[in-house]
């Protein structure tokens, strides 16, 4: 697969959710993090997909380098991992999270497969993700990470249905 462009809406450390506003073609603050809480790597999204959810499919970038909202990083795919998302009364969707590494990094330069980061590694980013939702009262239920080929298939499926792939 290509390299990915994922827009940064959050920075990692960050305990303010940033998001793309279309109207105002500019980046807002939608929420605060709880105290103690913050974003453990980049998040942002890929532009012109949709996920089931609604917004564009989800993205973590893994790197060693600062970003901030509205920046682009040429990224390779590592895995994802597949959730459901329930807010409120509406229905159960899926609210899949992609996970990159940056083309440019030097140090998660090895980083072939979510799977090479430990066990604990993951099982915490599966938990932040968890937290993350319960603030804004979703419920966010972790299905299991998926390998860099599962999550290829899974993402060129939604690009093709895009018309970003043929």
């Amino acid at each position: 697969m290509d390299p990915v462009m994922v827009v940064i809406e959050t920075p990692r450390h960050s305990i303010g959710k940033y998001v793309y506003d279309e109207n105002r073609k500019s980046f807002r603050l939608k929420k605060i993090l709880p105290l103690g809480m913050t974003f453990p790597y980049h998040f942002g999204m890929i532009l012109n997909t949709n996920a089931e959810d609604g917004d564009p499919i989800d993205a973590m970038v893994i790197t060693e380098c600062d970003a901030y909202p509205g920046v682009v990083l040429k990224c390779r795919l590592i895995g994802a991992l597949l959730a459901t998302q329930k807010e409120g009364g509406k229905e159960t969707v899926r609210n899949d999270r992609y996970f990159f590494v940056s083309e440019d990094s030097i140090v998660f330069e090895h980083i072939e497969d979510i799977k090479d980061f430990s066990k604990k590694h993951n099982e915490q980013l599966e938990s932040f993700f968890i937290n993350y939702n319960k603030v804004e009262n979703k419920k966010f239920d972790a299905i299991k990470f998926v390998n860099a080929s599962h999550a290829k298939k899974l993402l060129e499926k939604n690009l093709r249905q895009n018309g970003l792939l043929l």
